[in-house]
């Protein structure tokens, strides 16, 4: 479990994925988010991204899987999260969330986290900000 002493502002975590075809279905099953955009060729092919693109919270999903399990990691939880998503994910695309701490703020034991994904080709598909309660001291 991490402990807040330990933390240091610049630290850094990422998870690295490839979007398959089966993670958008099973993403689609759990969160009930059918938009066609995301699941028919056809539609998605008569909208400006010419094909389906993938659901942004399920590129939101990784930013989760990093500051889960790598920074801050196990010990911390979620309290707030902005986000912007930049640039569409399709499915076939490499995902890494990166998840950097860029604060600490003592006395509430805090940390504030950059959160960037970006593809296999280095463009940064979403970004944002978290905040996290470290449980341990």
């Amino acid at each position: 479990m991490v402990s807040f002493k330990e933390l240091k502002v610049g630290d850094k975590g990422e998870v690295k994925k490839t979007i398959t075809e089966q993670d958008v279905l099973k993403f689609a099953e759990i969160s009930l988010d059918t938009n066609p955009i995301h699941l028919d060729e056809d539609f998605a092919s008569k909208t400006m991204f010419k094909g389906k693109i993938i659901h942004g919270m399920l590129t939101a999903s990784l930013i989760s899987a990093a500051v889960g399990t790598k920074m801050p990691g196990p010990g911390s939880i979620w309290m707030s999260q902005t986000l912007k998503w930049l640039k569409p994910v399709h499915i076939g695309d490499t995902i890494t969330a990166v998840s950097e701490l860029i604060e600490k703020i003592e006395e509430k034991k805090h940390v504030i986290v950059k959160t960037t994904c970006l593809n296999q080709n280095n463009e940064i598909v979403a970004e944002g900000q978290g905040k996290h309660k470290i449980l341990n001291p």
